[in-house]
Protein backbone atom coordinates (compact mmCIF):
# COMPACT_ATOMS: atom_id res chain seq x y z
CA UNK A 1 0.00 0.00 0.00
CA UNK A 2 1.26 3.48 -0.89
CA UNK A 3 0.98 6.12 1.83
CA UNK A 4 0.46 9.69 0.67
CA UNK A 5 2.91 12.31 1.85
CA UNK A 6 0.41 13.71 4.35
CA UNK A 7 -0.81 10.42 5.86
CA UNK A 8 1.96 9.35 8.26
CA UNK A 9 1.74 10.44 11.89
CA UNK A 10 5.45 9.78 12.36
CA UNK A 11 6.62 11.95 9.50
CA UNK A 12 8.19 15.34 9.98
CA UNK A 13 5.62 18.07 9.69
CA UNK A 14 5.19 18.70 5.99
CA UNK A 15 4.91 22.42 6.53
CA UNK A 16 8.36 22.47 8.12
CA UNK A 17 9.74 20.97 4.93
CA UNK A 18 7.60 23.01 2.57
CA UNK A 19 9.98 25.99 2.85
CA UNK A 20 12.83 23.83 1.59
CA UNK A 21 10.72 22.40 -1.21
CA UNK A 22 9.75 25.90 -2.39
CA UNK A 23 13.38 27.00 -2.32
CA UNK A 24 14.35 23.97 -4.40
CA UNK A 25 11.58 24.90 -6.84
CA UNK A 26 13.07 28.39 -7.13
CA UNK A 27 16.60 27.03 -7.54
CA UNK A 28 15.53 24.57 -10.24
CA UNK A 29 12.62 26.06 -12.20
CA UNK A 30 10.70 23.67 -14.43
CA UNK A 31 12.34 20.70 -12.76
CA UNK A 32 10.11 20.20 -9.70
CA UNK A 33 6.83 18.42 -9.04
CA UNK A 34 5.15 19.14 -5.71
CA UNK A 35 2.36 17.65 -3.60
CA UNK A 36 -0.60 16.32 -5.51
CA UNK A 37 1.20 16.95 -8.83
CA UNK A 38 3.37 13.94 -7.98
CA UNK A 39 1.93 10.76 -9.47
CA UNK A 40 2.03 7.34 -7.84
CA UNK A 41 4.60 6.10 -10.38
CA UNK A 42 7.33 7.66 -8.25
CA UNK A 43 6.22 5.81 -5.13
CA UNK A 44 7.42 2.26 -5.70
CA UNK A 45 9.74 0.15 -7.84
CA UNK A 46 9.12 -3.36 -9.17
CA UNK A 47 9.78 -4.82 -5.73
CA UNK A 48 6.32 -3.57 -4.66
CA UNK A 49 7.94 -2.68 -1.34
CA UNK A 50 5.78 -0.55 0.99
CA UNK A 51 6.32 3.07 0.15
CA UNK A 52 5.51 6.68 0.71
CA UNK A 53 4.25 8.67 -2.22
CA UNK A 54 6.73 11.57 -2.17
CA UNK A 55 5.83 15.17 -1.59
CA UNK A 56 8.46 16.38 -4.05
CA UNK A 57 10.09 15.01 -7.18
CA UNK A 58 13.04 16.78 -8.77
CA UNK A 59 13.71 15.98 -12.43
CA UNK A 60 17.00 17.63 -13.46
CA UNK A 61 17.73 18.29 -17.11
CA UNK A 62 21.44 19.09 -16.73
CA UNK A 63 24.41 17.91 -14.72
CA UNK A 64 24.46 21.29 -13.02
CA UNK A 65 20.91 20.76 -11.78
CA UNK A 66 21.95 17.57 -9.98
CA UNK A 67 24.89 19.37 -8.40
CA UNK A 68 22.67 22.27 -7.27
CA UNK A 69 20.10 19.94 -5.73
CA UNK A 70 22.59 17.80 -3.82
CA UNK A 71 24.51 20.83 -2.61
CA UNK A 72 21.31 22.33 -1.19
CA UNK A 73 20.15 19.04 0.33
CA UNK A 74 23.53 18.46 1.95
CA UNK A 75 23.60 21.96 3.44
CA UNK A 76 20.13 21.41 4.90
CA UNK A 77 20.45 17.70 5.80
CA UNK A 78 17.62 16.63 3.48
CA UNK A 79 17.50 12.99 2.42
CA UNK A 80 17.46 12.12 -1.30
CA UNK A 81 16.54 8.91 -3.09
CA UNK A 82 17.67 8.56 -6.70
CA UNK A 83 15.40 6.94 -9.29
CA UNK A 84 15.99 5.63 -12.79
CA UNK A 85 13.56 3.28 -14.50
CA UNK A 86 12.19 1.90 -11.20
CA UNK A 87 12.74 -1.68 -12.36
CA UNK A 88 14.69 -2.76 -9.26
CA UNK A 89 13.53 -5.60 -7.05
CA UNK A 90 15.18 -4.55 -3.78
CA UNK A 91 13.28 -1.40 -2.84
CA UNK A 92 16.40 0.69 -3.40
CA UNK A 93 14.55 3.40 -5.33
CA UNK A 94 11.34 3.24 -3.31
CA UNK A 95 10.90 6.51 -1.39
CA UNK A 96 10.95 6.38 2.35
CA UNK A 97 9.47 8.91 4.71
CA UNK A 98 10.28 12.54 3.89
CA UNK A 99 12.76 11.71 1.14
CA UNK A 100 13.20 13.96 -1.86
CA UNK A 101 12.97 11.97 -5.07
CA UNK A 102 15.72 12.71 -7.59
CA UNK A 103 14.41 11.27 -10.85
CA UNK A 104 16.92 11.17 -13.71
CA UNK A 105 14.26 10.45 -16.35
CA UNK A 106 14.83 13.79 -18.13
CA UNK A 107 18.63 13.56 -17.98
CA UNK A 108 18.58 11.33 -21.02
CA UNK A 109 20.26 10.96 -24.37
CA UNK A 110 23.40 9.74 -26.11
CA UNK A 111 26.22 12.27 -25.85
CA UNK A 112 28.82 10.55 -28.06
CA UNK A 113 29.41 7.40 -30.08
CA UNK A 114 33.13 7.11 -30.79
CA UNK A 115 33.50 4.54 -33.56
CA UNK A 116 37.28 4.45 -33.48
CA UNK A 117 37.46 3.92 -29.71
CA UNK A 118 34.36 1.68 -29.81
CA UNK A 119 32.70 3.55 -26.97
CA UNK A 120 29.27 4.99 -26.36
CA UNK A 121 28.63 7.82 -23.89
CA UNK A 122 25.17 8.52 -22.53
CA UNK A 123 23.34 10.39 -19.80
CA UNK A 124 22.14 8.34 -16.83
CA UNK A 125 18.41 8.46 -17.58
CA UNK A 126 18.76 6.89 -21.02
CA UNK A 127 16.85 3.59 -21.35
CA UNK A 128 19.06 0.58 -21.99
CA UNK A 129 17.18 -0.34 -25.17
CA UNK A 130 18.00 3.08 -26.67
CA UNK A 131 21.70 2.42 -26.16
CA UNK A 132 21.44 -1.08 -27.62
CA UNK A 133 19.70 0.26 -30.72
CA UNK A 134 22.23 3.08 -31.18
CA UNK A 135 25.13 0.67 -30.93
CA UNK A 136 23.52 -1.68 -33.43
CA UNK A 137 22.79 1.13 -35.89
CA UNK A 138 26.48 2.06 -35.80
CA UNK A 139 27.56 -1.54 -36.44
CA UNK A 140 28.48 -2.38 -32.85
CA UNK A 141 27.12 -4.43 -30.00
CA UNK A 142 26.36 -3.45 -26.41
CA UNK A 143 26.22 -6.79 -24.56
CA UNK A 144 24.47 -5.50 -21.44
CA UNK A 145 20.99 -6.99 -21.71
CA UNK A 146 18.16 -7.77 -19.30
CA UNK A 147 14.43 -8.31 -19.43
CA UNK A 148 13.66 -4.74 -18.35
CA UNK A 149 15.72 -3.30 -21.23
CA UNK A 150 12.87 -1.06 -22.41
CA UNK A 151 12.32 0.51 -18.97
CA UNK A 152 15.57 0.35 -17.01
CA UNK A 153 18.10 3.15 -17.39
CA UNK A 154 21.84 2.98 -17.76
CA UNK A 155 22.32 4.99 -14.57
CA UNK A 156 20.34 2.42 -12.62
CA UNK A 157 22.26 -0.39 -14.34
CA UNK A 158 25.54 1.17 -13.23
CA UNK A 159 24.33 1.97 -9.72
CA UNK A 160 23.30 -1.65 -9.14
CA UNK A 161 26.05 -3.24 -11.27
CA UNK A 162 23.35 -5.01 -13.25
CA UNK A 163 23.98 -8.48 -14.61
CA UNK A 164 21.58 -9.88 -17.14
CA UNK A 165 21.71 -12.40 -19.92
CA UNK A 166 25.27 -12.02 -21.29
CA UNK A 167 27.30 -12.07 -18.07
CA UNK A 168 28.72 -15.53 -18.78
CA UNK A 169 30.95 -14.16 -21.54
CA UNK A 170 30.91 -10.35 -21.29
CA UNK A 171 30.73 -9.82 -17.53
CA UNK A 172 28.61 -7.58 -15.31
CA UNK A 173 27.95 -3.90 -15.99
CA UNK A 174 31.21 -3.13 -14.19
CA UNK A 175 33.15 -4.81 -17.00
CA UNK A 176 31.51 -2.57 -19.61
CA UNK A 177 31.93 0.82 -17.91
CA UNK A 178 35.12 2.61 -18.93
CA UNK A 179 34.32 5.97 -17.39
CA UNK A 180 31.61 8.02 -15.77
CA UNK A 181 30.63 11.33 -14.25
CA UNK A 182 29.13 11.39 -10.76
CA UNK A 183 27.97 14.00 -8.27
CA UNK A 184 28.86 13.46 -4.62
CA UNK A 185 26.68 14.29 -1.62
CA UNK A 186 27.90 17.90 -1.32
CA UNK A 187 27.34 18.64 -5.01
CA UNK A 188 30.94 18.09 -6.16
CA UNK A 189 31.12 16.91 -9.76
CA UNK A 190 33.60 14.07 -10.31
CA UNK A 191 34.43 13.64 -14.00
CA UNK A 192 36.17 10.45 -15.02
CA UNK A 193 35.05 10.02 -18.62
CA UNK A 194 37.81 7.59 -19.52
CA UNK A 195 37.64 5.80 -22.90
CA UNK A 196 40.65 3.52 -22.53
CA UNK A 197 40.72 -0.14 -21.56
CA UNK A 198 43.89 0.46 -19.60
CA UNK A 199 44.28 3.30 -17.11
CA UNK A 200 46.29 2.47 -14.00
CA UNK A 201 46.87 6.08 -12.93
CA UNK A 202 46.01 5.93 -9.26
CA UNK A 203 42.75 4.67 -7.80
CA UNK A 204 39.98 3.65 -10.18
CA UNK A 205 37.46 6.16 -8.89
CA UNK A 206 34.59 4.97 -11.06
CA UNK A 207 34.49 1.68 -9.16
CA UNK A 208 33.37 3.56 -6.04
CA UNK A 209 30.10 4.41 -7.73
CA UNK A 210 29.44 1.23 -9.74
CA UNK A 211 27.29 -1.06 -7.62
CA UNK A 212 27.05 1.37 -4.69
CA UNK A 213 23.29 1.82 -5.27
CA UNK A 214 23.44 5.61 -5.18
CA UNK A 215 24.72 5.68 -1.59
CA UNK A 216 28.08 7.29 -2.45
CA UNK A 217 27.07 9.57 -5.29
CA UNK A 218 24.72 10.03 -8.23
CA UNK A 219 25.97 8.80 -11.61
CA UNK A 220 24.97 11.27 -14.33
CA UNK A 221 26.84 10.06 -17.43
CA UNK A 222 28.70 6.92 -18.44
CA UNK A 223 31.18 5.72 -21.05
CA UNK A 224 30.43 2.18 -22.18
CA UNK A 225 32.62 -0.29 -24.00
CA UNK A 226 31.22 -1.61 -27.28
CA UNK A 227 32.01 -4.80 -29.14
CA UNK A 228 31.89 -5.73 -32.83
CA UNK A 229 28.59 -7.23 -33.86
CA UNK A 230 28.63 -10.99 -34.01
CA UNK A 231 28.61 -12.33 -37.54
CA UNK A 232 26.56 -15.30 -36.44
CA UNK A 233 24.34 -16.13 -33.49
CA UNK A 234 22.75 -19.49 -32.76
CA UNK A 235 20.10 -20.23 -30.14
CA UNK A 236 18.42 -23.37 -28.90
CA UNK A 237 15.93 -24.36 -26.24
CA UNK A 238 17.00 -27.62 -24.62
CA UNK A 239 15.25 -30.04 -22.26
CA UNK A 240 16.76 -32.05 -19.39
CA UNK A 241 15.66 -34.42 -16.68
CA UNK A 242 18.15 -33.44 -13.97
CA UNK A 243 20.54 -30.69 -12.93
CA UNK A 244 23.74 -32.75 -13.24
CA UNK A 245 23.10 -33.22 -16.94
CA UNK A 246 22.62 -29.46 -17.30
CA UNK A 247 26.05 -28.79 -15.76
CA UNK A 248 27.74 -31.39 -17.98
CA UNK A 249 26.03 -29.84 -20.99
CA UNK A 250 27.27 -26.35 -20.02
CA UNK A 251 30.87 -27.53 -19.75
CA UNK A 252 30.65 -29.42 -23.05
CA UNK A 253 29.25 -26.38 -24.85
CA UNK A 254 31.97 -24.14 -23.44
CA UNK A 255 34.65 -26.60 -24.58
CA UNK A 256 33.38 -27.08 -28.11
CA UNK A 257 31.80 -23.75 -29.03
CA UNK A 258 33.98 -20.63 -29.44
CA UNK A 259 31.73 -18.21 -27.56
CA UNK A 260 28.81 -19.27 -25.36
CA UNK A 261 27.21 -15.96 -24.40
CA UNK A 262 24.02 -16.99 -22.62
CA UNK A 263 22.94 -20.04 -20.63
CA UNK A 264 19.55 -19.54 -19.02
CA UNK A 265 18.04 -22.30 -16.86
CA UNK A 266 14.30 -22.57 -16.23
CA UNK A 267 12.51 -25.06 -14.04
CA UNK A 268 9.16 -26.36 -15.26
CA UNK A 269 7.29 -24.51 -12.48
CA UNK A 270 8.46 -21.31 -14.15
CA UNK A 271 7.75 -22.15 -17.80
CA UNK A 272 4.30 -23.52 -17.02
CA UNK A 273 3.42 -20.32 -15.17
CA UNK A 274 4.63 -18.18 -18.08
CA UNK A 275 2.57 -20.17 -20.59
CA UNK A 276 -0.50 -19.92 -18.35
CA UNK A 277 -0.20 -16.15 -18.05
CA UNK A 278 0.64 -15.62 -21.73
CA UNK A 279 -1.74 -17.72 -23.87
CA UNK A 280 -0.13 -16.41 -27.06
CA UNK A 281 3.21 -18.05 -26.13
CA UNK A 282 3.60 -21.55 -27.58
CA UNK A 283 5.51 -24.39 -25.96
CA UNK A 284 8.00 -25.60 -28.62
CA UNK A 285 8.05 -29.13 -27.15
CA UNK A 286 5.48 -31.90 -27.49
CA UNK A 287 5.88 -33.03 -23.87
CA UNK A 288 6.79 -31.60 -20.49
CA UNK A 289 10.30 -31.77 -19.04
CA UNK A 290 11.66 -30.90 -15.57
CA UNK A 291 14.33 -28.43 -16.77
CA UNK A 292 14.90 -26.18 -19.77
CA UNK A 293 18.02 -24.36 -20.95
CA UNK A 294 18.11 -21.45 -23.38
CA UNK A 295 21.61 -21.44 -24.83
CA UNK A 296 23.06 -18.83 -27.18
CA UNK A 297 26.43 -18.83 -28.93
CA UNK A 298 28.15 -16.28 -31.14
CA UNK A 299 30.75 -16.70 -33.85
CA UNK A 300 32.45 -15.23 -36.89
CA UNK A 301 31.54 -17.69 -39.67
CA UNK A 302 27.79 -18.25 -40.17
CA UNK A 303 28.02 -21.49 -42.12
CA UNK A 304 30.71 -23.10 -39.99
CA UNK A 305 29.20 -21.87 -36.72
CA UNK A 306 25.75 -23.17 -37.60
CA UNK A 307 27.11 -26.56 -38.58
CA UNK A 308 29.20 -26.82 -35.41
CA UNK A 309 26.30 -25.78 -33.19
CA UNK A 310 24.01 -28.39 -34.74
CA UNK A 311 26.69 -31.08 -34.52
CA UNK A 312 27.42 -30.43 -30.86
CA UNK A 313 23.73 -30.62 -29.96
CA UNK A 314 23.29 -33.78 -32.02
CA UNK A 315 26.27 -35.41 -30.30
CA UNK A 316 24.87 -34.59 -26.90
CA UNK A 317 21.43 -35.89 -27.85
CA UNK A 318 23.02 -39.20 -28.80
CA UNK A 319 24.82 -39.41 -25.47
CA UNK A 320 21.47 -39.20 -23.69
CA UNK A 321 22.03 -36.33 -21.27
CA UNK A 322 20.10 -33.94 -23.48
CA UNK A 323 16.51 -35.18 -23.88
CA UNK A 324 15.26 -32.82 -26.56
CA UNK A 325 16.22 -29.59 -28.31
CA UNK A 326 14.65 -27.03 -30.62
CA UNK A 327 17.12 -24.94 -32.63
CA UNK A 328 16.11 -21.44 -33.71
CA UNK A 329 15.99 -21.24 -37.50
CA UNK A 330 15.50 -17.50 -37.61
CA UNK A 331 15.79 -14.36 -35.55
CA UNK A 332 12.06 -14.63 -34.92
CA UNK A 333 12.48 -18.11 -33.46
CA UNK A 334 15.21 -16.85 -31.12
CA UNK A 335 13.00 -13.97 -29.99
CA UNK A 336 10.26 -16.45 -29.10
CA UNK A 337 12.72 -18.38 -26.92
CA UNK A 338 13.75 -15.20 -25.14
CA UNK A 339 10.11 -14.25 -24.80
CA UNK A 340 9.66 -17.29 -22.58
CA UNK A 341 12.69 -16.35 -20.46
CA UNK A 342 11.50 -12.74 -20.15
CA UNK A 343 8.00 -13.90 -19.22
CA UNK A 344 8.82 -13.16 -15.60
CA UNK A 345 7.48 -9.65 -16.27
CA UNK A 346 3.95 -11.02 -16.52
CA UNK A 347 4.32 -12.79 -13.18
CA UNK A 348 5.64 -9.67 -11.48
CA UNK A 349 2.76 -7.58 -12.80
CA UNK A 350 0.04 -10.06 -11.85
CA UNK A 351 1.08 -11.27 -8.39
CA UNK A 352 0.76 -8.55 -5.76
CA UNK A 353 2.10 -10.22 -2.61
CA UNK A 354 5.24 -12.13 -3.57
CA UNK A 355 8.79 -12.77 -2.47
CA UNK A 356 11.37 -11.87 -5.14
CA UNK A 357 14.76 -13.50 -4.92
CA UNK A 358 17.93 -12.61 -6.77
CA UNK A 359 20.41 -14.93 -5.09
CA UNK A 360 23.70 -16.53 -5.95
CA UNK A 361 25.03 -19.91 -4.86
CA UNK A 362 27.94 -21.99 -6.14
CA UNK A 363 26.87 -24.14 -9.08
CA UNK A 364 28.08 -27.20 -7.17
CA UNK A 365 25.30 -26.77 -4.59
CA UNK A 366 22.63 -25.12 -6.76
CA UNK A 367 20.45 -28.20 -7.16
CA UNK A 368 20.64 -28.93 -3.43
CA UNK A 369 19.75 -25.30 -2.73
CA UNK A 370 16.59 -25.47 -4.84
CA UNK A 371 15.55 -28.74 -3.23
CA UNK A 372 16.10 -27.35 0.28
CA UNK A 373 14.09 -24.23 -0.53
CA UNK A 374 11.18 -26.26 -1.90
CA UNK A 375 11.15 -28.70 1.01
CA UNK A 376 11.44 -25.96 3.63
CA UNK A 377 8.74 -23.73 2.20
CA UNK A 378 6.30 -26.57 1.52
CA UNK A 379 6.36 -27.42 5.23
CA UNK A 380 5.46 -23.92 6.39
CA UNK A 381 3.52 -22.18 3.59
CA UNK A 382 0.00 -23.23 2.66
CA UNK A 383 -0.69 -23.39 -1.06
CA UNK A 384 2.91 -22.51 -1.91
CA UNK A 385 3.46 -21.14 -5.44
CA UNK A 386 7.07 -21.21 -6.61
CA UNK A 387 8.87 -20.26 -9.81
CA UNK A 388 12.58 -20.96 -10.24
CA UNK A 389 14.81 -19.74 -13.06
CA UNK A 390 18.03 -17.85 -13.59
CA UNK A 391 21.29 -17.29 -15.37
CA UNK A 392 22.72 -20.39 -13.68
CA UNK A 393 26.11 -20.47 -15.45
CA UNK A 394 27.22 -17.45 -13.40
CA UNK A 395 25.67 -18.83 -10.20
CA UNK A 396 22.65 -16.51 -10.27
CA UNK A 397 19.15 -17.83 -9.52
CA UNK A 398 15.83 -16.00 -9.39
CA UNK A 399 12.93 -17.33 -7.37
CA UNK A 400 9.42 -16.01 -7.02
CA UNK A 401 7.31 -17.40 -4.18
CA UNK A 402 3.84 -16.60 -2.89
CA UNK A 403 0.62 -18.09 -1.58
CA UNK A 404 -2.93 -17.72 -2.82
CA UNK A 405 -4.36 -18.53 0.62
CA UNK A 406 -5.71 -16.04 3.16
CA UNK A 407 -6.21 -12.30 3.36
CA UNK A 408 -3.76 -9.70 2.11
CA UNK A 409 -2.35 -9.42 5.66
CA UNK A 410 -1.79 -13.18 5.87
CA UNK A 411 -0.21 -13.19 2.42
CA UNK A 412 2.20 -10.45 3.49
CA UNK A 413 3.10 -12.41 6.61
CA UNK A 414 3.73 -15.47 4.47
CA UNK A 415 5.98 -13.44 2.16
CA UNK A 416 8.06 -12.24 5.13
CA UNK A 417 8.38 -15.81 6.36
CA UNK A 418 9.51 -16.91 2.90
CA UNK A 419 12.23 -14.24 2.84
CA UNK A 420 13.57 -15.28 6.23
CA UNK A 421 13.64 -18.99 5.43
CA UNK A 422 15.20 -18.71 1.98
CA UNK A 423 17.88 -16.21 2.99
CA UNK A 424 18.89 -18.44 5.90
CA UNK A 425 19.45 -21.27 3.43
CA UNK A 426 21.46 -18.91 1.20
CA UNK A 427 23.70 -18.01 4.14
CA UNK A 428 24.08 -21.64 5.21
CA UNK A 429 25.26 -22.53 1.70
CA UNK A 430 27.79 -19.66 1.42
CA UNK A 431 25.77 -17.83 -1.20
CA UNK A 432 24.81 -14.22 -1.68
CA UNK A 433 21.45 -12.54 -1.04
CA UNK A 434 22.00 -10.37 -4.11
CA UNK A 435 23.59 -11.47 -7.36
CA UNK A 436 22.61 -8.51 -9.54
CA UNK A 437 19.77 -6.39 -8.10
CA UNK A 438 21.58 -4.93 -5.11
CA UNK A 439 20.65 -4.83 -1.44
CA UNK A 440 18.38 -1.77 -1.39
CA UNK A 441 16.06 -1.41 1.58
CA UNK A 442 14.64 -4.91 1.52
CA UNK A 443 17.80 -6.95 2.04
CA UNK A 444 19.85 -4.78 4.39
CA UNK A 445 19.00 -6.90 7.41
CA UNK A 446 20.32 -9.94 5.56
CA UNK A 447 23.61 -8.41 4.38
CA UNK A 448 25.52 -10.05 7.23
CA UNK A 449 24.68 -13.47 5.79
CA UNK A 450 27.02 -12.91 2.85
CA UNK A 451 29.45 -10.19 4.00
CA UNK A 452 31.82 -10.33 6.97
CA UNK A 453 31.79 -7.84 9.84
CA UNK A 454 35.04 -6.41 8.53
CA UNK A 455 33.62 -5.90 5.04
CA UNK A 456 30.51 -4.16 6.35
CA UNK A 457 32.61 -1.97 8.65
CA UNK A 458 34.70 -0.87 5.68
CA UNK A 459 31.55 -0.11 3.68
CA UNK A 460 30.28 2.08 6.50
CA UNK A 461 33.64 3.86 6.75
CA UNK A 462 33.53 4.64 3.04
CA UNK A 463 29.95 5.89 3.31
CA UNK A 464 30.88 8.16 6.22
CA UNK A 465 33.81 9.60 4.29
CA UNK A 466 31.84 10.36 1.12
CA UNK A 467 28.45 11.21 2.60
CA UNK A 468 29.04 12.34 6.21
CA UNK A 469 25.49 13.66 6.66
CA UNK A 470 23.99 10.47 5.23
CA UNK A 471 21.68 12.18 2.74
CA UNK A 472 22.15 9.80 -0.22
CA UNK A 473 19.76 6.84 -0.27
CA UNK A 474 19.78 6.47 3.53
CA UNK A 475 18.77 3.15 5.09
CA UNK A 476 19.85 1.23 2.02
CA UNK A 477 22.53 -1.47 1.81
CA UNK A 478 23.30 -1.46 5.56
Amino acid sequence: MIKRWYESEQRVNYFMLDKHYREIENLLPNCVLLGDAVSDRYAVDWSAEHAYQPAIVVRPKRLEDVSTLLGYCNDNALSVVTQGGLTGLSGGATPQQDEIVLSLELLSGITELDQQSMTLSALAGTPLSVLQEAAQAAGFYLPLDLGARGSCTIGGNVATNAGGNQVLYYGMTRALVLGLTAVTADGTVVRSMNKMLKNNAGYDIKQLFIGSEGTLGVVTEVVLRLYPQAVSKKSALCAFSNFDDVVKFLHAMQRRLPKVTAFELMWSNYTERVYAMNPSYSDPFNKKYPLYVLIEAEGGDPDRDSQLFDEVLADYLEQGGLLDAVIAQSHSDAEKFWQIRDGVMSILSNIKHRANFDVGVPISVMSEFVQRVEQTLLKSINDLQLCTFGHMADGNLHLLAWTNSGSDVLKEQAVESIYQQVYKIVGDMNGTVSAEHGIGAMKRKYLHLCRSEEEIALMKLLKQAMDPKGILNPNRVF
